[in-house]
């Protein structure tokens, strides 16, 4: 089975919110599905096009005064039928990459005091990501107070999926260091 372009639906998805320039849906993406999908301007532009040439968008130029041209994207009801296919769709199995488990695995040649300060830094970079998370939290909860009840909870629990991930990182970081001291 040929693999399905997810660009496509997160930025449709992203549509599906709000309409937007590029720009905008980068900025978007970034500030809150930028925690566990990723999305670049070399990714989005040409994928915006092609949704526009399969009519699942429209584009709208806005003239402003002294500023060029900006491209308004929204997604059309042919864009929103499609996305709420690949929804209903069963999950496609992503295997897991981790260079940083890649890199733990191999180093048995490595210094255990190499290795022990690679993971802490792990770790506090977990720490700073759980406070994120915490702020992020914060800030979803204000904004969405007008978003019905399904939509807030489904926005909360990919907060919370990246607290708990955080919370598993750093819990498993503490024990590995404590293993390392006995070694």
């Amino acid at each position: 089975m040929a693999k399905i372009n997810k660009t496509k639906y997160a930025l449709l998805g992203v549509l599906s919110i709000m309409s937007g320039s590029g720009y905008d849906i980068k900025k978007f993406c970034d500030s809150s599905i930028g925690y566990f999908w990723n999305e670049n301007y070399g990714h989005i532009y040409p994928m915006l096009q092609r949704l526009e040439d399969e009519e699942l968008i429209t584009k709208e130029v806005k003239q402003t005064e002294g500023r060029p041209a900006k491209n308004i994207y929204s997604i059309t009801q042919k864009g929103r039928d499609q996305l709420q296919e690949w929804l209903m769709l069963p999950m496609e199995y992503e295997p897991k990459r981790s260079e940083f488990l890649l890199r733990i695995f191999l180093s048995k040649d490595i210094p255990i005091e190499v290795m022990k300060e690679k993971i802490k830094k792990v770790k506090e970079k977990c720490e700073e990501e759980l406070k994120q998370y915490s702020e992020i939290e914060n800030i979803l909860s204000t904004k969405l107070q007008n978003v019905d009840k399904k939509s807030t909870i489904l926005y909360l629990s990919t907060v919370n999926y990246g607290v708990k991930m955080e919370e598993a990182q750093i819990k498993w970081c503490e024990e590995i260091l404590k293993k390392l001291e006995e070694v």
